[in-house]
């Protein structure tokens, strides 16, 4: 696939708040493959500016995202011992964790596994090789959604404490 070279432009060039709530942001990244690992950060590093974080197994993922919960993750399906899948099912499985955004980046491209990637709780989905603009503006935007949630949630509990709930 032949693509054409992109413009970057610096994420705080383009709207400087908008920067600077994703520049607090954290993206887990999980992959079993060093390339792929290194290629994504690059791009999220360069494109939006935020924190992130390395796992190389599912295991790896779940623990991270115990000790300190990203704010979007990206997700290999192909790993060995726990597959991209059962990591998303069981995030999403919990009430903890339910609501961080996943998106699965696989080479597989079937439509079974894309149903297979919804069913198991993922919010996007992106195939190998990854397309650098698209990556960048879904995790914006999903990243844009969270930062809201966040928002709102701490303005209700802010409400709630003022109103003596």
């Amino acid at each position: 696939m032949v693509t054409q070279p992109e413009a970057t432009v610096p994420a705080a060039a383009a709207n400087p708040a908008e920067a600077a709530d994703l520049a607090s942001a954290v993206v887990l990244v999980v992959d079993d493959h060093e390339q792929n690992l290194e290629l994504l950060q690059a791009y999220i590093d360069e494109s939006i500016g935020c924190r992130v974080r390395l796992a190389r197994t599912g295991v790896e993922a779940l623990d991270i995202v115990a000790a300190d919960q990203p704010d979007i993750v990206l997700l290999d399906v192909m790993m060995p011992r726990m597959s991209g899948f059962q990591v998303c099912a069981k995030l999403k499985g919990d009430p903890g964790t339910r609501d961080i955004p996943i998106v699965m980046v696989t080479a597989l491209n079937e439509v079974g596994d894309v149903e297979r990637a919804v069913e198991s709780g993922a919010d996007d989905f992106l195939t190998k090789p990854v397309n650098r603009l698209e990556l960048t503006t879904r995790v914006k935007s999903l990243l844009r959604v969270r930062m809201l949630k966040k928002q709102l949630e701490a303005t209700l509990a802010q409400v709630r404490r003022l109103s003596g709930e």
